[in-house]
Parts: structure tokens; C-alpha cells; sequence
């Protein structure tokens, strides 16, 4: 990747909307949560039962198969929220207590399929990933899976346009998830050195194999910042743009891109850019990729199986007239839930031999 001298390159202006926030701001107030009133959660619960009867096959179900009436609204809420507002919700008030997982999981898929369109977020077709930790592994080793280690997470953004969490239960101490403003970072960066934020709007090298072992690439390339008409959309993980180095025909980041990276991590971790939330059971975080950042804390997990920290996430696609630079973010190379990679097998009766389908085969 050769450098672009920084002369040929026009910055962004400032982001004076919502999405640009300060995490000491936000936490003041409770704007960010959503909490659902009994008729939402009896609607929720029905819903959930009746999918769990039908079982239908999570890659070809479709939102109007399940239909909201009292959540309807709601759900244009938290989208709003996501995609024109702070960029994140939190909705709060599920009696998971309750419910079996699976419970959990069809009405978590339910409100999914009503956010977006789920993606597969694997080379496996997994649509629902457990973030459950399987290994006492760091982020420093290679092989790490972020979902399957206890380790903090550095902050960064997923492979979809909305990243949603669901907590079903919480770590016995930490495990914190961390939010911060992609469009603030950015203003910062653009206040301090101006000479270095046209950078970001440069392609960059990601390490694809260490987010995914099953990659069919080592790498793919993505700017850090898009702007296209005017709409500022940010894609961010430095730690992926530094292994991404290690592989061979990669070309070496420029000084000045190791700079600006640096400036990008020093501000992101200054003390008030943040917000961090104790998950509680039930609660579901819808969060847009394109605004805000993602981390989480060190856990340490109970020491019964049954009681470990354990989250469920779903990568959706949504149909916005959001316009992204071409190739920006990994949405160029993730796989939508009814289109799989060539080569993949598929049983007679339309279930891939590689994942299962079913939301109680998926908690197994």
C-alpha cells in the first residue's frame, strides 16, 4: 500500500451530529436505555415459544414470519437510534431468569431478524456466536478467539453494519462492554493534527486470519474513515492493521500511519471518550459499527459451567441509504446467511453439514 501524501488527500469536517459523544456526557443520563414495558414482554415471550415450536431454519426465516405489534415501534426506535442518532441502545427488562437459553436466543433472533438481516460470522456459517470463554488463552497469542478467551479486548468494529449483544448471564467480576465515539475520536484527531487525519481515509491492510482461522485470505483492505456524500462512517481495530504486518507481501506502514494510529489509540483510551456497561441478564446492546467503537474488560467467570459469563451476538445487515466508501469495513467479505462460500455441502433436506440451524442445536 503506498502511501498517499497527505497533500492529495481532503479530511473529513468535523461530525456535529449525535453520533459524535462524549461517554462522561452520556453516562449523566439514562437516554441510552430502553427499558420494555409488560405488554412488549409478554408479546416477546409468545413469540419466542412459538418459534422454539416451529423451529424453522434460522437461515431462511424471515421478520414477517414472527410480527410485531407492540414492539413494532420500538423497533423503529432502537434502528433510529442506531443508524441516524448516538449509533447504540441498550434494551433492558427480558426475564430471562425464566426462560430456558434457547428461550432466550429465539426471542433475541426475533428482534434480530426485525433489526436487519443476519450475516454469518464465520467460514462455519455460524448466525448466532456464543462470546463464552473456552480457554485461559490472551489476546497475545495468535490462535486466540476473541469470543472464547477471558481477556480485555481492545477497542475495534465488527464485520457488520449493527453488532447486537444479548447477556444471559454475567461474569462473576468484569467483562465490562465498552463504547466510544468514532466520530469524536475523529474530531480529536482533526483538532491536534490535521496534517495526519486525511490518513485514515487511506486503504489499510486487516489481519483476516486472526479474526477468522478459517479465512480464505490472510487479509482484506479497508479505509478507516469513509466519506461519501457528506456521511462520515468509521471502521477501526488497530491491533488487526499491526498483525496484518507480519504477512508476507503486506506492504510497511508508513511513519506517518504508524503515528496517526498511535494518536487514534492515545485519545480512544483518554479518561471520559467512554462508556462502559455492567450487562445484566436479558439486556441486548444494538450497535452500529459505522459509529461507535466496541471493548470489553478482563472477566473472571464463576466457577460452575452453568453460571459462567455468557453473551450471544448477531451480526445484521440493514437496508439504509448509509453510503460507504467501496470496499469499507469487512462488509465487502462477509457472507450474507443464505449465500455461502463456494464449496460448502448442503444435506438434502437444505441444512449444512458444517453448523446446525436450530436455536436449541445452537446452545448444544
Amino acid at each position: 500500500m503506498a502511501s498517499i501524501p497527505s497533500s492529495s488527500l481532503e479530511a473529513a469536517p468535523p461530525v456535529k451530529t449525535a453520533a459524535a459523544w462524549r461517554g462522561d456526557e452520556l453516562e449523566k443520563t439514562g437516554e441510552w436505555i430502553y427499558l420494555l414495558s409488560d405488554d412488549q414482554v409478554a408479546e416477546l415471550e409468545a413469540l419466542g415459544e412459538r418459534f422454539l415450536a416451529e423451529n424453522p431454519d434460522l437461515r431462511t426465516v424471515q421478520a414477517e414470519d414472527y410480527p410485531l405489534v407492540a414492539c413494532a415501534d420500538a423497533v423503529k426506535e432502537w434502528g433510529s437510534d442506531v443508524d441516524f442518532g448516538r449509533g447504540f441502545v441498550l434494551v433492558r427488562g427480558l426475564r430471562t431468569h425464566l426462560y430456558s437459553d434457547a428461550l432466550s436466543s429465539a426471542i433475541y433472533y426475533i428482534l434480530g431478524l426485525h433489526m436487519g438481516d443476519p450475516i454469518r460470522q464465520n467460514e462455519m456459517g455460524d448466525l448466532i456466536d456464543h462470546v463464552y470463554a473456552t480457554s485461559d488463552k490472551t489476546m497475545d497469542d495468535p490462535t486466540a478467539l476473541s469470543a472464547k478467551v477471558r481477556d480485555k479486548l481492545v477497542y475495534h468494529s465488527d464485520s457488520s453494519d449493527v453488532v447486537a449483544l444479548m447477556c444471559l448471564r454475567p461474569a462473576k467480576e468484569g467483562g465490562l462492554s465498552c463504547l466510544v465515539s468514532g466520530a469524536q475520536i475523529y474530531n480529536e484527531i482533526l483538532e491536534r493534527r490535521p496534517d495526519l487525519a486525511p490518513l485514515l481515509l487511506e486503504p489499510f491492510h486487516w489481519d483476516w486470519r486472526r479474526q477468522d482461522h478459517n479465512a480464505p485470505a490472510d487479509t482484506y483492505t479497508s479505509p478507516i474513515v469513509s466519506l461519501v456524500d457528506g456521511v462520515f462512517s468509521m471502521y477501526a481495530g488497530s491491533l488487526y492493521i499491526l498483525t496484518a504486518q507480519e504477512y508476507e507481501g503486506v506492504p510497511k506502514l508508513t511513519p506517518e500511519q504508524i503515528e496517526v494510529l498511535e494518536l487514534f489509540d492515545t485519545i480512544t483510551y483518554e479518561e471520559g471518550m467512554a462508556i462502559a456497561m455492567d450487562f445484566r441478564p436479558g439486556d441486548i446492546q444494538w450497535l452500529s459499527n459505522y459509529a461507535a467503537l466496541h471493548a470489553r474488560t478482563t472477566f473472571w467467570d464463576w466457577p460452575e459451567p452453568q453460571r459462567r459469563r455468557h453473551l450471544l451476538r448477531l451480526w445484521l445487515s440493514r437496508e439504509t441509504d448509509r453510503p460507504v466508501a467501496p470496499g469499507f469495513g469487512k462488509n465487502g467479505v462477509v457472507q450474507h446467511r443464505s449465500a455461502p462460500r463456494g464449496g460448502a455441502e448442503e444435506h438434502p433436506e437444505g441444512h449444512f453439514d458444517i453448523y446446525s440451524v436450530s436455536v436449541p442445536r445452537l446452545l448444544s
